[in-house]
Parts: structure tokens; sequence; C-alpha cells
């Protein structure tokens, strides 16, 4: 202290010096339960499961805790780490035991077109330009309305969920009202109204379509759940121009952009014969290519192709099974991921291409179709398909900062598998069980966004009996516009 300070002023600074020694200690002494504070309580705690993570370091974490506020995920890591950090007794609004059970992040279905549900098994076994010109276009042409977009999202919301998905990329018409079930279901959604150069079942004109797109873009802005996309069908529906505006109003408004590329042989023919080059790099002469694009499919993709997507950082999603019944082609997943591509899993529409929303058979199915096209049982492993199906899924889709691992301050997307089923047992490798030996039908529950959405294989956001009911219906009146 001043030695020339009074006895005084040295009394009354000894005494704001103990205070405020005091005051730390009791703080110090309270530090667990201020950090709870801090953290404004839990809505949610998942806690004795065994935690895949998907995150950086790949960690799996037994006897683990996922502990959320609101839609975000707060911690996760050891029961003892959390006991550490927030003492014992804590609570929460919605406490699940999930002994016995994997806990990952919501698989993610990168491309879709979930209305389709209730065109599945229409017409199979044909190829994929006969399907869409001779029965797919026709049919939806006499029979898709707002209101069949309605039944049919909310139907593949229900089988989505059952399996596992959390979010899902879609393409079709009426948009604004797959949005409000996605949104209704609490699911999350990459959704993209689709743009072509011929009328659509929604709009009747190209203008038409772009002016729907905007008012559908403006609404959902800043929405929790529902990321509002573009959806320029592919080069062989849309024009240059259509591509270029179709990007053009995207970026306008820093949405993503949804596209079909390099899907089938007779494209990438056609952008030779009218454009001297491929799919790939014909949309990015057109300055189409950015890090905003979902580019779906991605099969007939060359050494060049490869670099182009990676460098201009788009996401392609590879669709096994959509591929494999149309005899497409097969997508050279391996070569895209050792060039840096992102590449999640999709199931494409669930009609004629696919005919389930099953993301983990997708997992099944893209392991091994390269090891039998590479003739290599390592080409691509179980825990490669598994990052597929959610944090590559993730970067597929350019969300990897809010969704595809469980980590803090990511959305809390988190599923329950149980592991009680004779498939299931016994459990060496958890990512070669996850992609060969578990089932959809495994998941147990489901949360989105910190709300649970199915509990116990309840579905607690959907009306089950009544969609599949309507389904039914609508199968009957189908068939007859098509007599």
């Amino acid at each position: 202290m001043n030695k020339h300070w009074t006895k005084k002023e040295k009394l009354l600074k000894a005494c704001v010096f103990a205070m405020a020694l005091c005051c730390s200690a009791i703080e110090a002494s309270s530090a667990p339960q201020t950090a709870e504070k801090r953290a404004g309580g839990f809505d949610l705690l998942v806690k004795n499961g065994t935690i895949v993570t998907m995150d950086g370091e790949r960690r799996i974490i037994e006897n683990g805790v996922v502990a959320g506020r609101a839609d975000t995920i707060i911690f996760v890591g050891t029961e003892s780490d959390f006991t550490l950090r927030y003492r014992k007794g804590v609570t929460a609004k919605q406490t699940i035991d999930a002994r016995g059970k994997l806990v990952l992040p919501g698989f993610i279905n990168g491309h879709t077109h979930v209305p389709m549900t209730l065109l599945r098994g229409l017409r199979d076994d044909v190829t994929l330009d006969e399907w869409l010109r001779k029965y797919i276009f026709p049919a939806e042409a006499k029979n898709v309305t707002e209101e069949f977009v309605r039944w049919g999202t909310r139907l593949a919301a229900a089988e989505q969920i059952r399996g596992g998905v959390t979010t899902f990329a879609d393409m079709y018409y009426f948009e604004d009202a797959i949005a409000e079930e996605t949104k209704a279901a609490g699911m999350r959604g990459v959704l993209g109204e689709t743009i072509l150069d011929f009328p659509a079942p929604d709009n009747k004109s190209n203008a038409a379509m772009l002016e729907y797109t905007e008012k559908f873009l403006k609404r959902w802005q800043g929405d929790a759940l529902i990321h509002a996309a573009v959806a320029p069908h592919s080069i062989y529906t849309c024009s240059q121009k259509t591509l270029q505006d179709s990007a053009a109003l995207a970026r306008k408004y820093s949405a993503p952009i949804l596209i079909h590329v390099a899907e089938m042989k007779k494209e990438l023919d056609d952008s030779r014969a009218q454009n001297g080059t491929t799919p790939v790099q014909h949309l990015d002469k057109l300055g189409i290519l950015g890090p905003d694009i979902v580019a779906a499919h991605c099969i007939f993709v060359d050494e060049t192709d490869r670099r182009i997507l990676a460098q201009r950082q788009v996401g392609c999603v590879h669709n096994p099974s959509s591929n494999m019944m149309l005899a497409s082609g097969v997508a050279p997943v391996t070569e895209e991921r050792a060039a840096g591509v992102a590449v999640g899993l999709g199931t494409d529409g669930p009609a004629g291409s696919n005919n389930d929303l099953d993301l983990m058979e997708e997992m099944d199915l893209a392991a091994k179709l390269q090891k039998i096209t590479k003739m290599d049982p390592r080409a691509l492993g179980a825990k490669a398909v598994v990052e597929m199906a959610t944090i590559e899924g993730a970067r597929a889709l350019h969300m990897e900062k809010e969704i595809g691992s469980l980590e803090p301050g990511k959305k809390a997307d988190l599923i329950l598998i149980g592991l009680d089923a004779p498939n299931a047992v016994p459990l060496y490798d958890i990512y070669s069980q996850l992609a060969y030996a578990l089932k959809g039908s495994d998941v147990e529950t489901v949360i989105i966004g910190g709300r649970a959405v199915m509990r116990d294989r309840k579905l607690l956001t959907l009306d089950e009996p009544m969609i599949l009911a309507k389904a039914r219906e609508y199968k009957n009146k189908i068939e007859a516009s098509l007599k």
C-alpha cells in the first residue's frame, strides 16, 4: 500500500480486498450451478447411451450424455464429465434413457422427390428417359395438385422419420406446400421449387415458375427448419438462360441450388454433341457451379469434372438404389471423395427410381456397389458410408456447421437405434453394424431441433393411420386417371 495513506484509508482498502476474496470464493464454490444457469437449464437430456458423435475425431463415447437447450446441443461427453461440470441432480424437461442403444446424428437424405410416394410402384423396370417421359410426367400432369403434394409429403415424412432421417433435400412442385407439411412434421428440409422449360403441375410457364420461386424464397427466409432453394431440373430440361436465371435468383437470396447432374449416359452424349463438353464442364462455363450447388447423381464425371466439382465446392449426392434400379450407371464415389468432393447419400424419388426412402439401405448398397464395381472389398468401407449419411451428407448440403454430427453448438438432431433385435447382435464394430446389419426399422426415437418427433417407435407429429388411408385412396384415383 502507498506509505502516505492514512490509517483509515488503509483499513478501508483492506476491507474491500477481503470482500473481493470472499465473493471470489463464493463464486468458485458455485461454479457448476452458475454454468447450468448460464445454459438456461436443459430442455433435453439423453444419457447412458453409446454416442456415435461423427465429430472431427469420430469419437464414440460409451455411457455418454447429450444435453440440449431449445434446438441446440450444449454438451456431449461422458457421464462422469457431465456430472463433474454440472453436479448431480441436474434435471431437464425431457430425459431419455438410452441404455443399450446407439445415439447418432440424424441421417441426411440428400436427394429425393417426396410427394412421389403416392406414385410408388406405378411403373418400374424401364429406362430413366422412358420412365420420365412416358409415365411419370403424364401421370403428374393428370394428378399432381397441391392436395396431392401435401398427402405425399406427409406419407414421406412418416417413412423418413421411422428410418431415422431428420433432414432431406427435395425437388418437386408446390414446394411451398411441401415446406408447410415438412415443418408441421418437425423435419428439417432443403426444399427446391422445380424449374423447367415446359409446363409443370403448379406453374405453366417459365416466368411463372421463377415468380412463384421468388415468393417461396422470401417467405421462408430465416426459418429454423426450412431452407428454401431453387431447383432447375437439369441441363436436358432447362435452357442455358433458364439455368442462369435460376442461379441468379438463388444467389439474390443466398439460397441453395438443387440440380440433377450427369445422371445418365444420354445426358453425357447429348451434352457433348450440343455443348462440346461434359455436363459438369458445360455448367461451369455457364457460371452455375459454386459452393451453393447440390448436384444429384454425378455419375458420368471424369477426372477433370471431379477436379472442377472440388474446386467449386459443389456438393454431390450419390443415389445407389436409383442408379441400379434404372441401370443409369455407377457413380465414381471413391474417386470423387479422393478428389475432395463432399459426397452425401440420397434415396431419389420413391417411385420407379427406388420405391422407398430408407437411407440405411442406401448406406449398405453404396458400400457394396463400389466394392463390386472396383472388384475390391476395401473400396468403400462401413465408416465411410456412415459418414456419407451424416457429416459428409451435411457437407454436401453445405450445412455442416449446423447438422451432421453431435457437437456443442450444432442443432439437436439425433436418433436412438435399438440393439435388441436378432440382427443387432453380437456387436463388434459399430460402423459395420450400422452399414451392414441394422435396418431403418431399428430406429426407436427421433429428435429434431430438440423436439421428439418419434418416441419408442410412436410418431408424435403425424396422424399415421389417416395418412395411410389417404394414400390408398390416391392409388385408386391415379389408376383410374391413367385408364
